[in-house]
């Protein structure tokens, strides 16, 4: 028989509820608080299948760009050939959760505005940009003494007998 191409075909393992996982659904999950704006990671929770995405969608980061009573609207890029386009999709609340993407960013930001503010009291200016990582600085060995090595010379032993 030909392999089945359905809407959830493969996804046995890729839906499927984490080890001590399963059961009810935790109230903090209804209860969160979406914006216009927040950046959300896609993640299919296998137990509810009403408003469920596309196996695709699993595991993918998307901007909500519109929030309903039980849904969020996703803005998610996808590939399409040698394209890249904006997707908007509808999921329950249940199969999204907050991601952490910017969360490295938000803390650059701060930090980088408590430095600002630091060096324009003293009356400096400085450069906040990332800089890439330089090579490691050079050093002497000290103290090393050097060996020198020597092969000895290949000897043919003739006393075995017939054989090995």
């Amino acid at each position: 028989m030909p392999a089945g191409h359905g809407v959830r075909a493969r996804t046995r393992d890729l839906f499927a509820r984490a080890f001590r996982k399963k059961g009810y659904i935790p109230l903090t999950i209804y209860l969160r608080t979406y914006k216009v704006g927040d950046y959300v990671d896609v993640k299919v929770n296998g137990a509810v299948h009403k408003g469920m995405p596309h196996k695709f969608y699993h595991g993918r980061t998307g901007k909500v760009w519109n929030v309903t009573k039980r849904a969020i609207g996703v803005e998610i890029n996808k590939q399409v050939g040698n394209r890249i386009i904006k997707k908007r999709i509808h999921v329950r609340v249940e199969h999204v959760m907050p991601s952490r993407c910017r969360e490295e960013f938000k803390l650059r930001k701060v930090n980088n505005d408590r430095l600002k503010a630091e060096a324009k009291a003293k009356g400096e200016i400085i450069s906040t940009k990332r800089q890439p990582k330089g090579p490691k600085p050079g050093f002497m060995v000290e103290g090393a003494t050097i060996e020198t090595v020597t092969p000895i010379p290949y000897d043919v032993v003739n006393d075995l007998k017939g054989g090995y």
